[in-house]
């Protein structure tokens, strides 16, 4: 079995006349952390929608584990194990905790009409499964306590983990985390670096980060892509990244 886990050729996306990333070409590999930088309108988050199936590139080849999923929609590229978090946090923000989790879970959950209608036992061993899935999940998030509060009054940080949570009960391969530092204090950034880690080493999971702060990206990194004004400008370890002149002028100008 390949090494690569994503792979991503030729990618291109055009907005009517902006062309908004050229030619980006990455893999990711199994078990490994992967990150995208770049300054702002780099296209980053242009690369992560096109990959996780919200658009559908002009050009360009994206395979997971040598799979095609080049312009399928998310709920597809999610069956191949590939889910992402958002910027802004995206909860079901009126439902509790355990909700969110259990939500998250319809798709492996004997849950037909008949099945829930009628209470039939395959329909109450899922649900009795779901739910301990997603107790296991809130005690590894340190969140448990919070089950029962709905999840729009939780603090921001708890709401990003329990994102996180949404996304790994799901079992992915591939976890696309965009911008999960934005919003926390920096004992949250240490925290947060230090679960992206845990993941990978426990799960098994590979992670694909879009990422400003670079303390946490250089950090918890094993390569990174530069991005500027949607092209790629290097692809290297943190030590070789940090010191490329073509990374420094992008960040701080001639």
């Amino acid at each position: 079995m390949s090494e690569t886990l994503l792979k991503v050729s030729g990618l291109t996306m055009r907005f009517g006349g902006l062309l908004a990333v050229d030619q980006v070409e990455f893999d990711v590999r199994r078990d490994e952390v992967f990150a995208i930088i770049g300054p702002n309108g780099a296209g980053k988050t242009t690369v992560f929608n096109c990959v996780g199936g919200f658009y559908k590139p002009t050009t360009g080849d994206i395979l997971m584990d040598g799979k095609a999923i080049t312009g399928q929609p998310s709920h597809k590229v999610a069956r191949h194990g590939l889910v992402r978090t958002f910027q802004n946090v995206r909860l079901f923000k009126n439902l509790t905790v355990l909700e969110n989790l259990m939500v998250a879970q319809h798709t492996r959950m004997e849950t037909g009409l008949l099945q829930g209608l009628f209470k039939l036992p395959s329909f109450r061993h899922s649900e009795t499964e779901a739910k301990k899935n997603a107790v296991q999940w809130l005690d590894f998030m340190g969140i448990r306590q919070y089950a029962n509060r709905e999840a729009g009054n939780l603090a921001y940080g708890h709401q990003r983990r329990l994102e996180i949570a949404r996304c790994m009960i799901t079992q992915p391969r591939l976890l696309m985390l965009d911008e999960p530092a934005a919003g926390l204090n920096p004992q949250e950034k240490r925290d947060l670096q230090a679960l992206i880690d845990q993941l990978r080493r426990e799960f098994g999971v590979a992670v694909l980060l879009i990422e400003h702060d670079m303390s946490l990206v250089m950090g918890v990194s094993d390569r990174i892509l530069v991005m500027e004004h949607g092209k790629p400008i290097i692809t290297g370890l943190p030590d070789e990244v940090r010191a490329d002149p073509r990374v420094i002028k992008a960040y701080l100008g001639e």
